[in-house]
């Protein structure tokens, strides 16, 4: 017999929007939705909505933004919306006495096969790292990060050429998917889970400017891979040496090619229609770049105004 589902929603970002919508438009029963509290942005500092209390006011949902989640007041309103299901994407770690309150549990929808890549950051490192597959997970919360009892997983082909973009997009719609099969086992008492495994794995570190400048003197892939799973967010940097100046570039579109030279790493090779980079095992084609203080812009637009001296290089 199927159970009354009564569901809070606990997400912030555009990733989250998507498997609200799924159950919504499912006509699944979301008695609250909890989101991050508005924040001053921009030159204005007006406050800025998160994408998931956008979507939620849109469709009169009820919600709640606690700075707190172990506030009293916070806790109560949670208890008076009787939930007995939570389920999360893309918000922040769980104190117990939020987690344990429904009675069919509180599960998380993650952005990577656990147990690899718990963290932060899933969608960007299975790319840095060069991976070919990947996925989405569903697992019930416990007391640490990303370690609970896995539901259901999905995989995902990683092209040669994604980016971080595409790749949150499409684990961003198999997850709402998968959610919405997960909510169907519970509802149905069907559910049945599997204890991760205790291998060794990979992490998906938090990213900060340090682990995302770019190193010319790794190899052709881990660059190329590199500057694709931070595009187009937050973008892989670096220097550019150019004459007197020393600017820090953001890069986002690139291509390789494998060649052999003798050229230091690091320099730069331009021509009317091409800026490439020598690195070990070949050249980095930049296709995207942005200067200080200036937009993004495709290569042509670029060497169209701009001057590279001859011992010009990346570093």
């Amino acid at each position: 017999m199927k159970k009354n589902m009564r569901i809070v929603f606990m997400g912030t970002p555009e990733f989250a929007v998507t498997t609200l919508k799924t159950l919504v438009e499912h006509n699944y029963n979301v008695v609250g939705v909890i989101t991050a509290p508005d924040k001053p942005a921009g030159r204005g500092q007006k406050l800025h909505e998160s994408d998931v209390k956008k979507y939620a006011v849109a469709q009169n949902l009820n919600v709640l933004q606690p700075t707190n989640l172990k506030d009293e007041s916070f806790i109560n309103d949670l208890k008076a919306l009787k939930a007995n299901l939570q389920i999360v994407v893309a918000f922040r770690m769980l104190p117990e006495v939020v987690w344990q309150m429904p009675e069919y549990g509180t599960f998380n929808l993650h952005a990577s096969l656990l147990p690899n890549y718990r963290g932060a950051a899933p969608i960007h490192w299975a790319i840095i790292n060069g991976e070919t597959k990947t996925g989405v997970t569903t697992f019930f919360i416990d007391e640490k990060i990303d370690t609970g009892a896995i539901i259901l997983q999905k995989e995902a082909d990683i092209k040669n050429d994604e980016t971080v973009g595409s790749l949150h997009d499409k684990l961003m719609n198999i997850g709402s998917e998968l959610v919405i099969d997960t909510v169907k086992l519970i509802e149905t008492g069907e559910v049945s889970t599997t204890i991760q495994p205790q291998t060794e794995i990979k992490t998906a570190y938090k990213l900060n400017k340090d682990n995302c400048k770019i190193d010319w003197n790794e190899s052709l892939d881990n660059i190329y891979n590199k500057i694709r799973g931070l595009n187009p967010f937050p973008s892989a940097w670096c220097y550019l040496e150019n004459g007197e100046d020393t600017l820090a570039v953001k890069l986002f579109k690139v291509e390789k090619d494998a060649a052999t030279h003798s050229k230091p790493f690091g320099t730069i090779i331009s021509s009317k229609d091409d800026l490439k980079i020598a690195v070990k095992g070949g050249y980095i084609f930049i296709k995207e770049i942005q200067l200080p203080g200036k937009r993004k812009m495709d290569i042509k637009s670029l060497l169209n105004g701009y001057h590279f001296s001859e011992d010009s290089k990346m570093l």
